[in-house]
């Protein structure tokens, strides 16, 4: 029953970070706010029973991905800076 709970709090959690991403005005904040969204899911799926799918997600979903956008956002910053 507790980990019910849980979910369902993590799961609302999920969706209010999903709102916030998409109104923020800070790209930066918005990356962020996505990777925190994947960590979420990670949890989720820990606690469902399945550590390697929630491995995978912690490892690529919340971090790999949110380094990508970091990094492309920065090199999109360095070209608007050079023109």
């Amino acid at each position: 029953m507790i980990s019910v709970i849980i979910i369902i709090t993590l799961g609302i959690l999920m969706i209010i970070a999903g709102i916030v991403a998409l109104h923020l005005k800070n790209l930066l904040a918005a990356i962020i706010t996505a990777g925190v969204i994947s960590l979420l899911a990670s949890v989720i799926y820990l606690i469902l029973g399945s550590p390697d799918v929630a491995m995978t997600e912690a490892s690529i979903g919340s971090g790999l991905t949110t380094i990508i956008f970091l990094y492309a956002l920065n090199k999109v910053r360095k070209e608007k800076k050079d023109d």
